[in-house]
């Protein structure tokens, strides 16, 4: 049984787990929006949304934060001049996850993962 179990493995070890994560992140707040599979989207929302939380604030401790759980100088700079005064006055719900269907190869839930 899967009681408590909330962390979704992927099928991957923890540092290929947090690669992946990291990667889909960057693109997220590079692109603005990445399609990718529904469970891995449902898997970055909470993430991201904390990186975009901590932005807004502007303390040197969350720029830390974001530079260890990003490690990109490019992805970090737009998220603190850009994304994160863009949403500073909002509180949450800073990404959306539109379903775009199943894809053909191996039926995959397909979806997007946008900044709103």
């Amino acid at each position: 049984m899967r009681h408590a179990n909330r962390i979704k493995k992927f099928g991957r070890k923890r540092n290929q787990r947090a690669a992946l994560l990291r990667s889909l992140s960057r693109a997220l707040i590079k692109e603005g929006r990445v399609k990718t599979t529904e469970v891995k989207a449902k898997a970055l929302r909470p993430l991201v949304e904390r990186l975009i939380t901590h932005a807004g604030s502007g303390t040197i401790a969350s720029r830390r934060l974001i530079r260890g759980r990003l490690g990109n100088e490019e992805s970090l700079s737009k998220l603190y001049k850009e994304i994160g005064p863009k949403y500073a006055t909002r509180s949450g719900g800073y990404t959306r996850i539109v379903k775009i269907g199943r894809r053909r190869s191996d039926g995959a839930s397909m979806a997007i993962i946008e900044l709103v």
